[in-house]
């Protein structure tokens, strides 16, 4: 029998306990200032999760290309200098509804703690706010081979009350793609599809919005640029949107719906894109909204989105968008 000498043996027990610290497809990793991220991997896609100014995706990439706007000014940000809140942008995530929800910078902005939990998975969690009573969750899962992420959001309410919130995604992608939506006309209560928010103190809805870079083509509404005022709110329930970008991806959502629960925000959304104009900011917010979910002390609920990222080619200039191809790929590659 072959005997293995005791340096090996310390050898392997090392090697075996730093595989069990580190799970495949997980590698801690230091973003723009930010040490200590959490990278999930698999051949062809990259992404890292940022836990010091709130719990976000810093990078989502596929082949190099990534789909998220990180503002540089985020380089700014020192661990060892003053408590100084940075730009928040690329792959954030909120809960709602907007309008009547108090300031929660605990959730928004805060310190959250970072842990991985299994290959190319990992959490993310605030510390409890008592401004809306609610500790967040995220668990971000990557598959194995393809772009597929599957970000759930845990809204745990920590309070001694009753308390009614709802998911809110608010993704910053880069600018200039155009903004596919898929109709669903037989469960929606716009008479265009989509309602506009105009800009001011009294943030008042237009019902009726007619833009020319938001139309509607082949079961669609397509939104090729910014509009008069950028945020649009729109009720579909196809469960998925897309969003087509300048670097040939198609950065694509999927998540579930609910028909007959309340969508607590004031229009009643299921998703909302925020596309102003570059120079104002250049991303684009893309952002799923979840039903309203009533908790009672101690209660949790969980709202999941899948993101993927398709290869399409961008249109050329003068060429449209080629939707019934683009929704046949999103039919068969995010399943």
């Amino acid at each position: 029998m072959r005997k293995t000498s005791a340096t090996t043996l310390a050898l392997l027990f090392a090697a075996t306990v730093l595989a069990a610290s580190n799970p495949e497809g997980v590698r801690r990793v230091k973003l723009l200032s930010y040490p200590e991220c959490i990278e999930l991997s698999n051949t062809n896609t990259t992404v890292v999760l940022g836990h010091y100014v709130g719990g976000r995706v810093l990078k989502y990439a596929w082949r190099g290309k990534d789909a998220l706007y990180l503002s540089p000014n985020e380089a700014n940000w020192n661990p060892s200098g003053p408590n100084e809140r940075p730009e928040v942008s690329a792959g954030r995530f909120d809960i709602g509804p907007e309008q009547i929800i108090p300031k929660r910078e605990v959730l928004w902005s805060g310190t959250w703690t970072a842990e991985v939990i299994g290959p190319r998975a990992a959490r993310l969690t605030s510390q409890p706010d008592t401004a809306t009573g609610v500790q967040l969750i995220r668990e971000f899962k990557l598959d194995s081979t393809s772009s597929h992420l599957a970000c759930t959001q845990i809204i745990r309410n920590v309070s001694h009350e009753t308390k009614a919130w709802c998911h809110w995604s608010r993704t910053f992608a880069l600018h200039g793609g155009i903004g596919v939506v898929p109709l669903t006309p037989a469960q929606s209560k716009f008479p265009n599809g989509y309602v506009m928010y105009l800009q001011g103190k009294d943030n008042a809805i237009i019902l009726r919005p007619n833009d020319p870079n938001i139309r509607a083509r082949d079961g669609f509404l397509e939104i090729v640029g910014p509009p008069a005022f950028p945020k649009l709110g729109f009720d579909a329930h196809a469960g998925w949107f897309a969003y087509q970008m300048p670097n040939d991806l198609a950065f694509v959502k999927r998540y579930a719906t609910y028909p007959d629960r309340v969508y607590n925000e004031v229009a009643g959304l299921t998703i909302s894109i925020w596309y102003p104009k570059a120079e104002q900011v250049p991303a684009v917010e893309l952002e799923p909204i979840g039903p309203r979910s009533t908790l009672a002390p101690g209660e949790s609920a969980a709202f999941t989105e899948h993101w993927w990222l398709l290869e399409n080619p961008f249109p050329r200039a003068g060429a449209a968008l080629d939707l019934p191809k683009l929704a046949a790929k999103v039919a068969t590659e995010t399943k």
